[in-house]
């Protein structure tokens, strides 16, 4: 569901408050675009300090689904202000304190009903089932929140303003109820009025069927029409069972089906013609008195829909909140508190961050017990079994992993500079900071002692990480600087930036000064700044200004390994010689190494610049000759290369003129033919009509031995088998055999001459099917086209068999769509008899709008008055699908055939 919280984080939603905001502004960006980069770094950095990992591990918790996607999809809420976050925490510390947990079972995510109402669509049984069983249960909720709260007033208030301004919809919850019965869904008959009255009429209608029918059935039983008394439906419509040999047991009945057999007919008597009428009438009625009751509850649910949406926000937010309680409750948290701007400038010798103890949540999981066993189901434990999870109480020295990290940062520092060796724990312990500082705003516990006490910060920014992109063209060095360059756009007066590694990868005398540089540029402009180095000139910045603080990770020289604690307002060292003294080098060699530190001091780097310089200078003079030889070989090669691709395209011309040259050839050779072919035809015509029928047979002889002429002289050198191509337009004979494609080329005989419209008259066995004359081939060799238009001349049909042979090549292209066999089956059969002409009508459309393109449909209208079947022929001469039809024919008696485009 779309999360409506007015404070709740998502990438789409501005999460800090844009007016209480200052933003750094050093090239005249807009407000928008800065607010926009704001929006971009904060959503990275919480990537970077696994923010959604510490979401997905309170995900383990959730009661609900939207619980669980908002958790899952990092939507946990954060303050947008320091009262909003206080509020947050105030939930969650009320939610701690109360002895056991909330019943959500029944909430569910029904903003997508609710949306679809609004757009018009009916609902179903089911989805407003939902619907109110998802306003019963938040309706509950606070009913639970109100007796625990009667019993201890002052722990459950904000608990209680959640759901305080919720409309509960008690009166919709109601009207779903008294209109449907969830429990069989299906829709009650109190209803509606109407509705009551048709069931009612239908009920008695259907006993007078079924009293009526059974009196018949029980008679043909005893007529020895059937083995025993037999009632069904067939087509929505109730009849009666009779064997085939009794059919005139039921005098006028209508056959609605038969059996697989075809031993029994399913018949409806005349006398249940009236009865089933009516059912058919009422069942129409009920449908449709069903859907204006399920419309009108589905327009309710549409007008309510902004009180819905908010009262499954103000749920979630609730769920949220035992969330993080039970969160709290796992990690044995304690809750934080925010530093008061007006405490921190009355204090200087405060502490602007104390903690105690503070442990990385995701480090501290592999040491507590999963909460696999927590999710969903949570809310039905009790709180003994809850609180059994709980780690034991965090003494000093409880727990070895993670090692707990203090925090102690005076009031009037801005920023921090940690050193110390590499895998101390200086990144781990800058990202915990920032860490904590983003779960106090969510309202979270923190997984440390005692009291722990942070600042408020609108944004937390960090540059953490290799920045190198191959794609961006960005290198280590570049990735950091561009993306410090949009922090310091960004920050204001109230921000945390964490910088890992400042300055690194480039030259370490403009990777300091650049630093140096930065660093006086954050003191003055954000609330605090915690960066980490090697370089030992930044650690004295302290000397001259008191905002900056020094801090080094404690390194271990007994057992040469890091102790991951921090050590505030020392410098850290690398501590090499001294570790690689403790492992055993030789003692000369540290001697030596020791004397290179003492040449490496400040007052000897000017001479060893000097040296580095000249070193350098030379290897530039010989790369600068390598890039002129290389230079000058690609560009032989590039003249080499242009060389071949100017000929492959001249090739590519020839290649295409001559195909062309032969495409325009082949053209007018065709051209010439045609024209041959139409003045030889032209004269053919001509002399038939002026000569006299016993010299017939001299003219067919010189056409044919013309147009054999044109033949041979337009005829390629290979061969082409025009014979095959001319048998298409043989015409078959009556009595004569032929071959149906469409029935896996079985053998039939033609009973029929071609009609008009290029269908002939079949019959397989007892089966008789009119076919399109191109679905059928001669089983022997049909002789060339010619030689078959000219017999068609003899049989009484010369100009029309010319007209054939002239559109020759048009006919062999522009060859109807085959219907196939024309076969009944009941797939493609729709039977009207009994039917009044409306509901004909809608039978025959739906069926049309059912059959595939190229198909026959066979509508039984029977004989009657023939008002019916005049309805139908009416229907399909204007029905847009219908390509032409057939009406009734001695193999078709009382049936209509209908062939769809």
């Amino acid at each position: 569901m779309k999360l409506g919280h007015n404070f709740l984080f998502s990438p789409h939603r501005k999460f800090f408050p844009t007016t209480t905001t200052s933003y750094v502004c050093l090239s005249g960006q807009p407000e928008t675009e800065r607010v926009k980069l704001a929006e971009s770094l904060q959503l990275e950095t919480l990537k970077i300090l696994e923010w959604p990992s510490v979401c997905t591990q309170l995900s383990a918790f959730t009661s609900t689904s939207m619980g669980l996607k908002a958790a899952q999809s990092a939507s946990i809420p954060l303050g947008r202000s320091p009262s909003e976050s206080r509020r947050l925490l105030a939930q969650t510390s009320a939610a701690v304190a109360i002895p056991r947990s909330l019943d959500f079972s029944g909430i569910e995510d029904v903003s997508p009903i609710v949306d679809e109402s609004v757009a018009g669509r009916m609902l179903s049984i089911g989805e407003l089932c939902s619907v109110r069983r998802t306003l019963r249960s938040a309706r509950s909720l606070f009913e639970q929140l109100q007796e625990i709260s009667s019993h201890n007033n002052s722990r459950c208030s904000p608990l209680l303003e959640i759901l305080q301004k919720c409309d509960f919809l008690v009166e919709l919850e109601k009207k779903i109820e008294f209109c449907v019965d969830c429990s069989f869904s299906n829709i009650r008959d109190q209803a509606s009025e109407e509705l009551e009255i048709i069931r009612s009429e239908r009920k008695t209608n259907m006993e007078n069927l079924e009293l009526l029918l059974k009196q018949i059935s029980a008679r043909i039983f005893q007529a020895g029409g059937i083995d025993r008394p037999l009632v069904t439906k067939r087509r929505s419509r109730m009849c009666v069972g009779v064997r085939t040999s009794h059919r005139s047991l039921l005098p006028h009945g209508v056959i609605l089906d038969s059996s697989s057999s075809g031993a029994t007919y399913f018949m409806e008597p005349r006398e249940a013609v009236d009865l089933n009428n009516m059912e058919v009438r009422l069942s129409n009625a009920e449908k449709m008195e069903e859907q204006i009751i399920l419309s009108l509850l589905s327009a309710e649910i549409a007008e309510s829909s902004r009180q819905i949406n908010y009262l499954l926000d103000r749920v979630l937010e609730l769920d949220l909140v035992f969330t993080k309680a039970a969160h709290a409750r796992w990690i044995d948290g304690v809750c934080p508190n925010f530093t008061s701007e007006s405490f921190q400038n009355s204090e200087p010798n405060s502490l602007l961050v104390d903690i105690d103890g503070m442990q990385h949540p995701l480090l501290l999981e592999s040491s507590l017990r999963k909460p696999s066993g927590l999710s969903i189901s949570r809310s039905s434990r009790s709180s003994d079994q809850e609180t059994d999870i709980r780690i034991p109480s965090r003494e000093a020295g409880a727990l070895s992993f993670p090692v707990p990290v203090d925090m102690k940062i005076g009031n009037g520092v801005k920023v921090v500079v940690i050193s110390g060796p590499n895998t101390g724990g200086k990144t781990a312990s800058m990202k915990t900071l920032g860490l904590a500082s983003v779960m106090s705003k969510a309202g979270m516990y923190l997984p440390a002692r005692n009291y722990p006490q942070v600042p408020w910060f609108d944004l937390v920014l960090a540059d953490i990480g290799d920045q190198q992109s191959l794609e961006q063209s960005l290198s280590t060095f570049s990735g950091h600087i561009s993306r410090i360059c949009k922090i310091l756009k960004v920050a204001s007066e109230r921000s945390l930036v964490l910088l890992d590694e400042i300055g690194c990868g480039t030259d370490p005398s403009e990777g300091v000064a650049l630093s140096a540089s930065i660093l006086q540029y954050l003191k003055d402009r954000v609330n605090l700044a915690v960066v980490t180095t090697h370089y030992a000139d930044l650690t004295r910045l302290k000397e001259n200004d008191a905002r900056f603080e020094n801090a080094a990770m404690e390194f271990s020289l007994e057992s040469l390994q890091p102790t991951y604690q921090i050590l505030w307002g020392s410098m850290g060292e690398s501590n090499a010689l001294n570790i690689a003294k403790t492992i055993g080098f030789d003692e000369e060699i540290i001697e030596q190494a020791k004397s290179w530190v003492k040449k490496l001091t400040p007052e000897k780097m000017q001479k060893l610049n000097s040296l580095l310089y000249q070193s350098l200078a030379e290897e530039r003079n010989k790369l600068k000759t390598q890039a002129e030889r290389a230079l000058s070989l690609h560009s032989d090669i590039l003249k080499l290369y242009y060389e071949i691709h100017d000929e492959a395209d001249d090739l590519d011309k020839r290649e295409a003129d001559l195909k062309a040259k032969e495409t325009q050839h082949s053209q007018q050779e065709l051209e010439v033919v045609k024209a041959e072919i139409d003045t030889l035809l032209h004269e053919f015509e001509e002399q038939m009509r002026s000569t006299d029928p016993i010299e017939f047979n001299v003219i067919l002889k010189k056409a044919e031995s013309a147009i054999g002429s044109i033949v041979q002289a337009h005829q390629p050198s290979f061969d082409v088998p025009v014979d095959i191509t001319a048998s298409r337009l043989r015409i078959p004979q009556i009595g004569e055999k032929v071959i149906i494609k469409g029935l896996g080329n079985r053998l039939a005989t033609v009973v029929e001459a071609p009609s008009d419209d290029n269908t002939v008259l079949v019959q397989y066995g007892k089966i008789k099917v009119r076919l399109d004359i191109n679905n059928i081939d001669s089983p022997a060799d049909g002789g060339d086209a010619v030689a078959s238009a000219l017999r068609s001349v003899r049989q009484g049909q010369p100009k029309k068999r010319l007209k054939n042979l002239k559109n020759l090549s048009e006919t062999m292209k522009n060859e109807e769509a085959s219907y196939g066999a024309v076969v009944q089956t009941s797939k493609n059969t729709v039977d009207l008899r009994g039917m009044r002409v409306e509901e004909a009508t809608m039978h025959v459309n739906m069926a049309i709008n059912g059959r595939g393109a190229n198909s026959v449909l066979f509508i039984i209208h029977g004989m009657g008055s023939g008002v019916l079947k005049e309805h139908v022929l009416e229907l399909l001469d204007r029905h847009p699908l219908i390509a032409k039809f057939e009406q009734e024919s001695p193999t078709n008696y009382g049936c209509t055939v209908a062939y769809i485009k």
